[in-house]
């Protein structure tokens, strides 16, 4: 802390010294950062230090605590310089992302279905620790959906053709390898397809409260007063067992290529090593894993509003992941260089013009989905093309815990959270009273102040503010 020098109002720094290669460089007020653990600094210098790092290791307004790298943290890699792909930088739920579906209607229309709308989302789509759906996998068909993705899952008839132009990688990831998944991972998600797990992990009905760009979100096709559906998951079981098996090894093989580990969770590989290849090719296919199951989830949240509301134009905003690794082009110091961008707890913000965007997005930028914590508000904002330069085109990805589960579950009581909200109006249902206390509104940072530091900083334009009405928690 003591080293951190303020840049401007939205910009901190902790110059190079040391081991380390390149600064830290952090988006956020006097007032988040305050509120960072002392963790989050240390975390975030040790990612500087490792081999190959180009340019900074960012840490975004919500970044706290985790595994090695920072949760909110982006650092990119040259593989040519030797740089390197780390698990930890990934996370244990590799492309843990949001979803967002247009309904079309009004706040009055669904709110007047809003409870039947709420348990018949719940007893669609399973939710909770170890949960388990209706969807049972062979070996053939675990192998086509770690290829395949969000694709696979519409070629099976979960959901529209169109829905992947919407779909980061079009739905689709490339350099996916599924034999490089282990057998234990892929039993862990046999039966996991189309379920949201737990933790803080949603499926979420919300209406649009306030827009603050109202050229932007014509174009998004949000209007004020209409409601949204928001899916946030990841890849479950598989993505888990990959972060972890592959994290152990990294570990061993450290010293072996010459890698000096700052922390031991910061275990990682050369990028063009077999072992760094062998990592990515798994983790891709984790990514095809989180997307199906996005997509899954939408059909089945399709399904519960064609029962009840079947007027609903249910068409797909966006969905973008927020803990990955990808192969990019980005300009640094006016060359074009092809990196790895690790983004953990943080979001892909491609501004207008990027080739990847979808054609009607391409004068805006692309829709960044920033979640809530359960209860409080959400957010849709726009990429920028200044983000390119401030961090690898990469914003937010939500609050950010305040503090851990354990803590939340000393200071609240899961049917009192439900209560409370249901007090003002927001429907909660979900399996585990726990999980509720441990999701508490109060255990998270202030997302307004997140979305407004990543506004300020140039990372992403604010467009609309999203209220929730029901929740189905994990």
């Amino acid at each position: 802390m003591g080293e951190l020098q303020q840049r401007s109002e939205f910009v901190w720094e902790i110059p190079a010294r040391g081991k380390m290669r390149v600064p830290v460089v952090l988006y956020a007020d006097a007032r988040l950062i305050e509120g960072m653990d002392a963790k989050v600094f240390e975390q975030a210098v040790n990612v500087a230090s490792l081999p190959g790092i180009v340019q900074a290791s960012y840490a975004m307004p919500d970044a706290h605590w985790g595994y090695g790298f920072p949760i909110g943290g982006v650092a990119a890699f040259d593989a040519a310089q030797g740089g390197v792909v780390s698990a930890g930088g990934v996370g244990f739920d590799i492309s843990c992302g949001v979803r967002t579906l247009l309904t079309g209607l009004k706040k009055e229309v669904v709110e007047a279905k809003k409870g039947r709308l709420a348990d018949g989302l719940f007893y669609t789509v399973p939710a909770g620790v170890g949960s388990t759906g209706g969807i049972h996998l062979n070996h053939k068909q675990m192998e086509a959906m770690l290829t395949g993705g969000a694709r696979w899952a519409v070629e099976l008839g979960y959901g529209r053709e169109e829905d992947l132009a919407r779909i980061e990688e079009h739905g689709c990831m490339a350099g996916a390898v599924p034999g490089e998944v282990s057998a234990h991972a892929k039993q862990r998600q046999r039966d996991e397809m189309g379920t949201l797990g737990s933790g803080n992990h949603y499926l979420e009905l919300q209406h649009i409260a306030e827009i603050y760009d109202e050229a932007i979100a014509g174009v998004y096709g949000l209007k004020a007063g209409e409601v949204v559906v928001s899916i946030h998951c990841g890849s479950r079981g598989l993505g888990h067992q990959i972060g972890t098996e592959f994290l152990r090894e990294m570990v061993i093989a450290a010293s072996d290529y010459g890698i000096e580990l700052p922390d031991r969770e910061l275990a990682c590989a050369p990028i063009d090593s077999p072992l760094g290849q062998r990592y990515l090719g798994a983790m891709r296919a984790g990514i095809n894993c989180a997307l199906a199951n996005r997509q899954i989830i939408t059909h089945l949240t399709r399904k519960v509003f064609a029962e009840h509301l079947p007027q609903a134009s249910m068409a797909l905003l966006y969905d973008v992941s927020h803990n990955t690794c990808k192969r990019e082009q980005h300009e640094i110091e006016g060359k074009g260089r092809e990196l790895y961008v690790h983004r953990k707890g943080a979001t892909r913000a491609f501004g207008p013009g990027h080739a990847e965007l979808p054609a009607e997005f391409n004068e805006v930028g692309q829709p960044v989905i920033i979640g809530g914590s359960m209860g409080t508000c959400s957010y849709i904002l726009a990429g920028t093309s200044a983000s390119e330069q401030r961090a690898y085109s990469s914003a937010c990805h939500g609050a950010g815990r305040a503090m851990s589960r354990h803590a939340a579950t000393r200071q609240w009581q899961g049917r009192k959270v439900v209560d409370e909200l249901a007090y003002r109006g927001i429907l909660i249902r979900s399996p585990s009273l726990r999980g509720v206390a441990e999701e508490a509104p109060g255990a998270y940072k202030d997302v307004s102040a997140v979305v407004e530091a990543a506004d300020r900083a140039g990372l992403a334009r604010k467009v609309v503010r999203l209220e929730p009405m029901a929740c189905i928690k994990g």
